[in-house]
């Protein structure tokens, strides 16, 4: 019985492994269908599309998994309330992909997630394409209810 073990770890691929498989195969797939991505070389990546910016980031899930997380900071600085955490609700419950979300800093997130075992050129462009739709079309609506700066605001700040 201790054979058969042995024998199904040595065929096992341990999260350090899985992980760098899939920095890898995303690095491809984004060098080929998007090739003015920017690569931070620790599993990260990012995309400009429109008014937004998606970030790809990929991290430890399973054991034998990785997830990938297509996450866009659609509004920074926005005034947190009531009727900005009611509409970002309910724009959860109607949309089909994804999720609104708010970082500790009242930042506005839009993402959304999958298993590196589903990772392919198609399911990696359909999450980017998704998440940067939704969240460039929402952006400006977020700022006119809450206020606060859509990313191209913030780098267009930085840059100047």
């Amino acid at each position: 019985m201790n054979e058969n073990l042995i024998f199904l770890n040595e065929n096992t691929n341990t999260p350090e492994d899985i992980l760098s498989q899939a920095k890898e195969k995303i690095r491809n797939i984004l060098s080929v269908d998007y090739p003015d991505h920017l690569d931070f070389e620790d599993g990260s990546y990012a995309l400009s599309h429109g008014s937004t910016q998606v970030m790809i980031v990929v991290r430890n899930f399973t054991t034998d998994e990785a997830c990938i997380d297509c996450i866009s900071h659609v509004v920074t600085g926005a005034v947190v309330t009531s009727d900005l955490m009611n509409f970002l609700l309910r724009k959860n419950s109607e949309l089909h992909f994804g999720a609104f979300g708010l970082m500790f800093d009242g930042t506005v997130t839009f993402a959304h997630s999958f298993s590196s075992k589903c990772l392919d050129a198609g399911e990696l462009s359909i999450s980017l394409k998704s998440v940067a739709a939704i969240a460039d079309y929402y952006d400006d609506i977020i700022v006119d209810l809450a206020g606060g700066k859509r990313a191209k605001d913030v780098i267009e700040d930085y840059i100047n």
